[in-house]
């Protein structure tokens, strides 16, 4: 069956039904090359420079052999071994991708280009053109930029696009047929903003076809463009375009564009909120006396905590600095589907308040928000843009020129909105007591208030200071103002929804957003009560509910329309108030089967999903294989040593949490085995003194349990944790207590870790022959079980004493064997100890320079695993021995890493170091 290939635009390969998984952005990137080559020949060494950008590895050239293999393998899954097939073929010094113009649209596209050129009737050529253009679905090679902005190859197939989208437009004006090259003469000047000609024809097309006002704005926003970035006036052939849209019949000046006024009437009791305000305030006068320009504040919060009225009261207020209008949309975001208001939706509105005809109005979306910016180029317009649910939705609502604002509210917190649309944030959390009893004074009256401030307060702390819960009370008490606001707390208090504690919530009010859910939603939030919290993903969600995880976001989309808060994409907050109605609810409703139940699954993800976690970090000794995911348990996929770190790095404090959990409700399997996956994680990102807590936490509930073998992993890991606190005489206890409980197992494999790590120590003692003891009883044990990397790991330690007891020579060699050993097993850590380890070798006999040329090549591969402990140790010594040669500013740069990547974790390290940066001189004795 024929493969068909995509380049204009994302890099697709389509054998029907499906598209073919293309892998990694390196892979896509060799394919693109050679799709870019249309059937002609691609060096190896351009396919090496583009997917290394210019700085390969050494192994840059197999790697590009192992992707194109992979390619042949999906293009013709049925191809033999070790055979070419027939599309990707071995020539010389490269390699060419054999298409046809029914294969690759980039042929296709030539060939009706061609064939519009040919043609001698100017509206078979617009049509041939027309079809042309419609391959395209973005620029060329999308998705993989910046590379597609700037290889030659992918510029080329974008320069032939534009040459053709000039030659189309030229024949369309002739002939009146300019709305079908309208489209692709929107997008290839999009393109190429600074094309003169391009932006000349697209003048001329859109005032052919009655839409001069749009014409006029493009001018204007050319002609800045032109000189903020060329320092030039715009061309002959813009001006003539200009000067004829200008003349068309009567049009000899510009129209005039209305002035919106969309926002909506303040609230009539809004107070407080002064704290929020200023900050509003500051951001925006700090950015004007820095001279950038304020392009959006971002208001989040949780449901019902204000933050619609705080943007429309904002927005009242800066109001007279926009003069030229103030637009408005409520965007639904967390609407049911359907009825989320569409980023074209929203513009053909604000189009249309700005005085754009509708029925002059592009369809596409890029068309639309490129008008929307050119009129708003010259302007200062304010634009709100209420209940949004995520940068997608918005990125073509806002203002791209100086001089205009938008106010976007969110339940979220918009990532996307801050570091790419470059707003601030500005988020909105319960207001004070204080803040509270001025709002309740507004709509009650001070007299009422003054005659009962005990039921005042008691209102308040039902409610928990939550806006939406006050002003509905608020509401009640106003209609009834002859009953006592004591009767009223009351109420609350013997509301049938009560939570037990009551500490500050108001149930009553919560029942409203409660009963609004679906029941699969409703059952959702009762067991959500069973996280512990502070926020719980998607995935983890959906496996305490026994969903799938595209029902289980389904129900947390619901769920954040009303209860929930999401904090990031994937993760959710769930308000401890709203925590404990929750839980109340599940007491009432679910059965305690079910509940237990839903507890054993939210156990299941967290251990089977640390457990991937940790293989991916390549532990000494895996913990062992739990028991594969009951039913309704997905764990997290995770593809990578990054991906797990990341992982850990989020979740450790619910897995802190499970942790505590799973023992108090007899899982201890549970509980030890996640405390076991963290080390790696608790270790290569220097949180010493919690791996030990955590450890000291899993060894009570093992010993609890009578599991003696996990008792003895958990000492050996607190001995670990120990020896990096430098408690090097705890540390050898706890090896001697592992021993004793691993012996009568007969796992050799765990005693010779214990060896190991007793050689560690003993190095830290400068006990190096005693290490080196140690080290060689770890290699017999290691005899009977086929694991390289840890008899790696002890070659090293070995190597390392022997350099350190003063046979430096022979010490080096060694290191450099174990350097080409962890090199050939892919052991990127190992290869960074050897990097330390050789760097203190040199270190000891005075050649600073070697020392630093080799713990800089341990930093980066610190760097590349994240393992900010190790790579903040081997920045200690760098900047040691830069500040030793007098190079203070790069001492002070190496020690400003370590701490930053640091972060407070490890606190005598960070203490250290900020004492270096303080005193910027002589590093401490090691």
């Amino acid at each position: 069956m024929t493969v068909r290939f995509t380049i204009l635009g994302p890099v697709r390969a389509r054998r029907d039904p499906a598209d073919l998984d293309l892998g990694g952005r390196q892979q896509r990137l060799v394919l693109a090359l050679l799709l870019a080559g249309a059937g002609s020949v691609v060096s190896l060494a351009d396919l090496v420079d583009t997917v290394w950008e210019d700085d390969p590895p050494s192994s840059a050239v197999n790697v590009v052999h192992r992707y194109i293999g992979t390619l042949r393998r999906l293009i013709e899954p049925d191809l033999p071994v070790r055979s070419a097939g027939a599309y990707l073929l071995r020539h010389g010094g490269g390699y060419r991708l054999r298409v046809t113009e029914e294969s690759l649209d980039l042929l296709r596209f030539r060939a009706l280009v061609g064939r519009a050129r040919q043609s001698e009737e100017a509206g078979e050529a617009v049509r041939l053109y027309a079809e042309a253009f419609a391959l395209w679905n973005g620029h060329c090679a999308a998705g993989l930029e910046p590379v597609a902005r700037t290889h030659p190859a992918f510029v080329a197939i974008e320069a032939e696009r534009a040459q053709a989208v000039r030659d189309a437009a030229d024949i369309a004006l002739r002939g009146g047929h300019v709305r079908l090259v309208l489209p692709a003469l929107r997008q290839a000047a999009a393109v190429h903003p600074l094309d003169e000609a391009l932006q000349a024809r697209l003048l001329s097309a859109l005032a052919a076809d009655s839409r001069q006002a749009e014409a006029i704005v493009l001018f204007q926003v050319v002609r800045r463009r032109l000189r903020d970035e060329l320092g030039i006036s715009p061309g002959p052939e813009l001006l003539d375009a200009y000067d004829r849209l200008l003349h068309q019949g009567d049009k000899s000046a510009e129209p005039t564009m209305p002035t919106p006024a969309q926002l909506p009437p303040d609230h009539p009791f809004f107070s407080g909120r002064d704290d929020v305000l200023a900050r509003a305030q500051s951001l925006l006068d700090d950015d004007r006396r820095l001279g950038r320009d304020t392009v959006a504040l971002a208001v989040d919060g949780m449901p019902g905590v204000g933050k619609t009225t705080l943007a429309v009261h904002l927005g009242h207020r800066l109001a007279p600095a926009y003069p030229d209008g103030q637009l408005y949309a409520d965007l639904r975001g967390f609407a049911a589907q359907g009825l989320v208001m569409t980023a074209t939706e929203a513009l053909r509105g604000f189009l249309s308040s700005l005085g754009v005809p509708q029925e002059t109005l592009p369809a596409e979306l890029h068309a639309l928000a490129g008008l929307y910016r050119s009129i708003l180029a010259d302007r200062r317009v304010l634009v709100v843009l209420d209940n949004c649910r995520d940068f997608e939705q918005i990125r073509h609502l806002l203002p791209s020129a100086p001089g205009s604002l938008a106010i976007v509210t969110s339940r979220n917190r918009i990532t996307g909105l801050i570091t790419t649309g470059g707003a601030h944030p500005v988020p909105l959390d319960l207001p004070a007591a204080d803040e509270a009893r001025d709002g309740l004074t507004r709509r009650l009256g001070a007299d009422r208030m003054a005659r009962e401030p005990a039921a005042v307060a008691e209102i308040i702390e039902r409610c928990g200071r939550l806006p939406l819960a006050l002003a509905v009370v608020a509401a009640r008490a106003a209609a009834m103002p002859e009953t006592p606001l004591a009767e009223i707390a009351a109420e609350l208090t013997l509301s049938r929804e009560r939570l037990d504690s009551f500490d500050a919530d108001l149930p009553a009010v919560f029942s409203w957003s409660y009963r609004a859910l679906t029941p699969v939603a409703q059952r959702m939030f009762r067991l959500l009560s069973l996280h512990p919290g502070p926020d719980v993903s998607d995935a983890a969600a959906a496996s305490l509910a026994g969903l799938d995880p595209r029902a289980g976001r389904a129900l947390l989309a619901e769920l954040t329309a009303h209860v929930l808060v999401q904090k990031r994409s994937g993760r959710y907050h769930l308000h401890d108030l709203l925590r404990a109605y929750a839980a109340g609810l599940s007491d009432e409703e679910d059965a305690p089967r079910d509940r237990e139940a839903a507890l054993a699954r939210m156990f299941d993800h967290y251990r089977s999903t640390a457990h991937a976690a940790h293989l991916l970090m390549e532990p000494q000794l895996p913990a062992r294989r739990p028991p594969g995911p009951e039913a309704g348990v997905t764990p997290e996929p995770l593809a990578g040593s990054e991906e797990a770190m990341a992982w850990f790095a989020v979740e450790r404090r619910v897995l802190t949490a499970v942790i505590s959990l799973a023992a108090a409700h007899g899982a201890s399997a549970v509980a030890t085995h996640i405390a076991l996956t963290m080390q790696n994680f608790l270790h290569f990102t220097g949180r010493t003194p919690e791996w030990a807590a955590i450890m000291r936490r899993g060894l009570a509930t093992a010993t609890a349990s009578g599991d003696v073998e996990v008792e003895a992993r958990l000492s050996r890991s607190l001995a670990g944790a120990l020896f990096v606190a430098h408690d090097l005489d705890g540390a050898m206890a706890w090896l001697a207590r592992a021993e004793e409980l691993a012996s009568p197992l007969g796992n050799q494999h765990e005693l010779a870790i214990i060896e190991l790590n007793r050689a560690y120590v003993r190095a830290e003692q400068n006990r190096h022959d005693d290490a080196i003891a140690h080290g060689r009883r770890a290699l017999a044990l290691l005899e009977s079980v086929d694991q390289k990397r840890d008899q790696v790991r002890v070659r090293r330690v070995i190597a390392g004493s022997t350099a350190a007891s003063g046979r430096v020579a022979e010490g080096i060699d060694l290191l450099h064997e174990t350097l080409a050993l962890s090199e050939a097993i892919g052991d990127v850590q190992g290869v960074g100890y050897s990097w330390v380890l050789i760097g203190k070798a040199h270190r000891q006999v005075g050649d600073r320079d070697r020392a630093v040329a080799s713990w800089e090549r341990a930093a980066s591969c610190y760097r590349r695993l994240a393992t900010h402990a190790a790579l903040a140790e081997v920045l200690t010594d760098l900047g040691d021995a830069r500040a030793e040669a007098g190079d203070a500013a790069s001492a002070r740069a190496a020690w400003s890493e370590a701490l930053a990547v640091l972060d407070g974790s490890t606190d005598q390290v960070a203490a250290d170091l900020r004492t270096r940066l303080r005193s910027a001189g002589v590093p401490r004795a090691r």
